[in-house]
């Protein structure tokens, strides 16, 4: 019997972990506390779902999200009441912004405790502002069946929510009165005589929820009439990375524009089904960097219209350059959210690229036919070769550049793993220089490594339990990270136990914040060190051995190919990468100039 009939508690909370159970909720982390003693009960005692109970509810929050961004599902994520759920709100924030479904359930003191200096009680209603798709607080529990298909119904609604119309948080808050433990008695006697579980769950099922589209519209004339044109394939995360990739080269093909693929997007992985496809735009539009026939490459090449795919790619470079010449734009993407951070002239396609589909181009909105350029077509429109030249000529100079790069740059770290990583393996860019290294020399390959990233907020909180939780029940992974993100979450390492599966750490330790070498305020001493570049001198072989995690120092570029290739299956270690952030600093203005 899935249903605890012990108390009013058991009840309420093992019927909201059944239901969840058979929408389809797998997985459900746990963190310890008093108040919660109810859900921590029921979500255990469910055969189905696997409970993970995680001590920091900062690292647990954040590894919910990973396991969530993985499977493209809700993972339910449970605390106790008063600060524990504040600890949560970071991760809310990064899965409003980046669209991931958590169920965020708060075990809370009943009304009659609040607001009367009761022991570890604060305001929890609406405690996450306006960043979850939807939230309520229950009822207090109740064994009247009215209550209960409340409950169900509840649940149900919230489990949607997470999902449409755009994937992102929720928040449950759920009062509980004593007794908390499963202490038996005789109020649930009735109930239970009369209670048929597969009646009252019967309409519920964890079938994949289906959207319903509005017509696709016509494609824009002005897209099969331009040869000024290209796509830009920015930050995306898709299920299914073979088929985003597929269908944006056949939109490329289709019309004839070069893709500008940012680094996390999965098209650079996937290079065989793009073959206009750009990877080094931000250097091409840094007109210092050009070659003396390509000055003023950024004027050359500026598009009359501009196909949105997703998010903008990180790079400052290309967002100033869009910024500057306002070209027309199109963005496609299924959400009903403003991916405009330009203010320009946009306008937005409530579609995928995937939903488009062949029968969008099959005819245009005047009647004519769409025609497919061929790769040998010999007419391919200047502006399309003059893009590929460039990307052939900037693409080489940094491979040039690299390949001879003995010492430990950690520029290089990113283009060395898109060729030696394992095909198919699942990669977390940690924040601030990672992110960027990768955008700027990461190769296009067919290596179909899946990359994932926080670029919802854009913070460096939670990086190493994200990443666990993409690696938990995954393939062997492994995350790129500097030195002060790692510290940020060191809490993480207390999932070592939990973990199935293996995750490798490559860490860049430059002992501080790169990034901020590269910003002007690296001119200004003091307050810069101590205050920017925050050095922290952590030893992390005793770090690691303090929480039983496997290190090694990396000496050379040669070690670390050896050490990535093939990965562990079990287990967590870190690859120490020891580099010097002020050389690299004067390398990357260099090279960018």
């Amino acid at each position: 019997m899935p249903i605890d009939f012990r108390n009013t508690n058991t009840v309420w909370a093992s019927i909201l972990a059944e239901t969840l159970q058979r929408l389809g909720l797998t997985t459900a982390v746990i963190c310890p506390g008093s108040r919660s003693t109810p859900l921590a009960v029921a979500f255990a005692q469910n055969t189905k779902i696997e409970a993970i109970p995680v001590l920091d509810e900062r690292s647990a929050a954040f590894f919910t999200l990973g396991i969530a961004r993985k499977s493209g599902l809700p993972v339910a994520v449970i605390c106790t009441s008063g600060t524990a759920g504040a600890n949560f709100y970071p991760a809310v924030i990064e899965a409003r912004e980046s669209r991931v479904p958590l169920l965020i359930l708060t075990a809370d003191r009943p009304p009659e405790m609040r607001d009367c200096h009761s022991g570890q009680t604060i305001d929890q209603v609406k405690l996450y502002g306006n960043y979850p798709n939807w939230q309520t607080e229950l009822a207090v529990p109740s064994v009247d069946m009215g209550m209960l298909s409340y409950l169900r119904q509840t649940i149900v609604h919230a489990w949607e929510r997470s999902q449409f119309p755009v994937k992102g948080p929720v928040h449950i808050n759920l009062p509980f009165r004593d007794p908390l433990a499963p202490i038996p008695d005789t109020t649930t006697n009735l109930l239970q005589s009369q209670f048929q579980p597969e009646a009252f769950f019967a309409h519920i099922s964890h079938s994949p929820l289906q959207k319903t589209h509005s017509p696709f519209p016509n494609p824009p004339t002005e897209w099969q009439k331009c040869d000024r044109g290209i796509i830009i394939a920015g930050l995306a995360q898709p299920q299914n990375p073979r088929e985003y990739c597929s269908a944006v080269g056949e939109l490329s093909k289709t019309l004839g524009f070069p893709v500008l693929g940012e680094g996390l997007s999965p098209v650079r992985n996937y290079a065989e089904l793009n073959p206009y496809l750009i990877s080094s735009y931000d250097l091409i539009l840094r007109d210092g960097y050009a070659q003396p026939r390509h000055r003023k490459l950024a004027e050359t090449l500026k598009p009359e219209i501009v196909i949105q795919i997703g998010e903008l790619p990180t790079s400052k470079e290309l967002r100033a350059w869009l910024n500057e010449y306002q070209p027309q734009r199109w963005i496609i993407d299924a959400s009903d959210q403003n991916l405009d951070s330009l203010h320009g002239k946009t306008i937005h396609l409530r579609i995928s690229v995937e939903e488009m589909g062949s029968g969008f181009f099959g005819v245009g909105s005047g009647g004519e036919e769409f025609g497919k350029i061929s790769l040998l077509d010999t007419t391919q429109s200047n502006y399309l070769a003059k893009w590929c030249e460039v990307e052939a000529e900037v693409r080489s100079k940094i491979d040039r550049k690299m390949s001879g790069i003995s010492q430990l740059f950690e520029g290089k770290a990113a283009w060395l793993l898109s060729q030696i990583l394992p095909p198919e393996t699942p990669l977390f860019i940690a924040n601030s220089m990672p992110v960027r290294d990768v955008e700027s020399f990461w190769v296009p390959g067919n290596r179909r490594i899946r990359p994932f990233f926080n670029r919802g907020a854009n913070g460096i909180d939670g990086t190493l339990s994200t990443a666990l939780g993409i690696a938990h029940r995954s393939e062997s992974t492994v995350i790129l990270t500097g030195d002060l993100a790692l510290l940020h979450d060191t809490n993480g390492f207390l999932l070592r136990q939990k973990l199935v599966g293996h995750l490798t750490i490559i860490l860049i330790n430059n002992n501080g914040g790169g990034i901020f070498e590269m910003l002007p305020i690296s001119q200004f001493e003091p307050p810069f060190e101590e205050f920017f570049a925050t050095p922290q001198s952590v030893n992390f072989a005793q770090l690691c051995g303090s929480y039983g995690v496997e290190h090694h120092l990396i000496e050379s570029w040669g070690e670390l190919q050896e050490l990535l290739n093939p990965l562990p299956k079990v287990g967590i270690r870190v690859l120490e990468v020891p580099t010097n952030r002020k050389v690299d600093a004067r390398w990357r203005q260099m090279f960018s100039t």
